[in-house]
């Protein structure tokens, strides 16, 4: 039996950000939420409570930056799954 409800199309830029002590969660346009552990990411998992809170969407909105951290993020990594990259 088919659905009527249409299906909207994805909207990959970001709503909000949620973080908590060990985890980051992207609430996304579409209505989907991403979450990570904050383990992936050294330098907000290593940052104070002030410096995680300081973040700002970025990109057209399909980013997120933290500039105390000096740490950006985007939509797209965080939908494959990449934590940061080892320096």
């Amino acid at each position: 039996m088919a659905s009527s409800a249409r299906v909207e199309s994805a909207d990959i830029r970001v709503r909000s950000v949620v973080i908590d002590d060990d985890r980051l969660t992207v609430e996304l346009m579409d209505g989907r939420a991403i979450s990570a552990p904050l383990v992936w990411y050294p330098r907000l998992a290593n940052a104070d409570r002030e410096a995680l809170l300081d973040w700002r969407i970025a990109g057209g909105g399909y980013g997120i930056r933290w500039p105390q951290q000096d740490e950006d993020l985007s939509t797209e990594g965080l939908l494959r799954g990449a934590p940061a990259p080892v320096v």
